[in-house]
């Protein structure tokens, strides 16, 4: 049977071994289960845009894949089925900057923002969606909006100020 001074030693031992042993996994663990849910974020908002260009897809006749932008010739329905599917695009970008964003981003989460960067980066490029853009962001959360804005500029500018390509 053990006594009192072995129990000291185990007291000891589990004091100076087990305790930090248990912080150090305990923490690596959180690690862990915080870049889980985040990559978990990542990939339904991925999902969502995925779904959204299936919605592009299904109204063609807008050709909101151009690249130059819109017909401008739209009809009136036309007009506003374009409206609404770049009003579901605004609130998947606000969604991804809620959920994504962050001042100081760990390498991760820089790499992950990245990519929706590039998708807000080829929509404003477009001028009707640019054009829509004022109306579209009324109500939306001030940073983001104050975001998208930048880009928009930043875009717009890079735009007018692109040299032809040398053949």
């Amino acid at each position: 049977m053990p006594t009192r001074e072995t129990w000291e030693i185990f007291s000891y031992i589990v004091t100076v071994v087990g305790l930090p042993l248990a912080i150090v996994v305990f923490v690596y663990e959180q690690r862990k289960e915080r870049r889980n849910e985040s990559e978990e974020i990542f990939q339904r908002l991925s999902d969502e845009y995925r779904e959204f260009l299936k919605l592009v897809l299904d109204h063609a006749d807008l050709q909101l894949m151009r690249r130059d932008g819109a017909r401008q010739d739209l009809s009136p329905d036309q007009a506003e089925r374009r409206h609404a599917i770049f009003g579901i695009l605004v609130s998947l970008f606000e969604r991804a900057y809620l959920l994504v964003f962050e001042e100081d981003m760990d390498r991760q989460t820089r790499r992950l923002w990245r990519s929706w960067e590039d998708y807000m980066r080829e929509w404003v490029r477009r001028p009707d969606f640019r054009e829509a853009l004022g109306e579209l962001l009324e109500g939306e959360d001030e940073e983001f909006r104050h975001y998208i804005l930048m880009l928009a500029a930043e875009e717009s500018n890079r735009v007018a100020f692109q040299l032809p390509r040398a053949a």
